[in-house]
């Protein structure tokens, strides 16, 4: 799985080429190549990932990104600005990436994925650590997760931050693009609601899924290796 450093995040501080949006989609529309080489650069990674959802071969998914960025060129004259810029992006990706990869049989469309995602019993976390429907308090933890005792150095070490990325690239598909978006690269949950077409509620559980399933493989491994580090 590729890593983005924050510095490459979909959601990192416009730089001055990105003063305006409406400036930039002005300036695509003259066909400026500088400023759709910093277009480029600033949303290739986020447009990558979301290829991965629908494909999992890594060249195929960059063909993909590659068709995208050539249906970005062909349509930005349409571009009405109803959604923002990145969003727009996304939906040229994820709908380019559902058209190649179910041709080639190599994926599973995000469409089909999300509902059952989201409703289905396969629990990220047992209902029974959580208080009963009749609790006074019902919903929240009977248990709550211990906290991590653990240097902040090692929190971010490299080597934490490969285990990370390999957590969320074991997610389910659904849940993996979900949790990218929102905390990887940044976007609210009404952005990747629109770009994703996903009801509000659907996210949320996508969300509440992928982010307690990667802290159930952080603590594994935080746990196995303090364990290995104390004998």
């Amino acid at each position: 799985m590729e890593t983005t450093d924050a510095s490459e995040s979909i959601a990192a501080e416009p730089r001055a080429t990105f003063a305006s949006e409406a400036a930039t989609i002005d300036a695509l529309r003259r066909g400026d190549e500088l400023v759709f080489r910093e277009l480029v650069d600033r949303h290739g990674a986020a447009m990558l990932r979301v290829a991965r959802v629908y494909a999992r071969d890594r060249t195929l998914c960059e063909e993909i990104v590659q068709e995208a960025w050539l249906g970005v060129l062909r349509g930005i004259d349409r571009f009405e600005g109803r959604s923002s810029l990145r969003t727009w992006l996304v939906r040229i990706v994820a709908n380019v990436a559902k058209t190649r990869a179910t041709r080639e049989a190599r994926a599973i469309p995000f469409s089909a994925l999300a509902p059952g995602d989201a409703d289905d019993e396969d629990w990220s976390v047992a209902p029974e650590l959580f208080r009963g429907p009749d609790d006074r308090w019902a919903g929240h933890w009977a248990s709550p997760p211990r906290e991590w005792s653990r240097p902040e150095h090692e929190l971010l070490s490299a080597e934490t931050r490969a285990q990370i990325a390999a957590a969320i690239d074991d997610l389910p598909e659904s849940q993996r693009v979900v949790v990218t978006l929102r905390d990887v690269h940044g976007w609210s949950a009404p952005e990747v609601c629109e770009a994703l077409d996903l009801s509000e509620s659907n996210q949320r559980v996508l969300l509440h899924r992928a982010r307690t399933t990667l802290r159930r493989a952080l603590d594994r491994y935080l746990s196995t290796a303090t364990e290995a580090r104390d004998q």
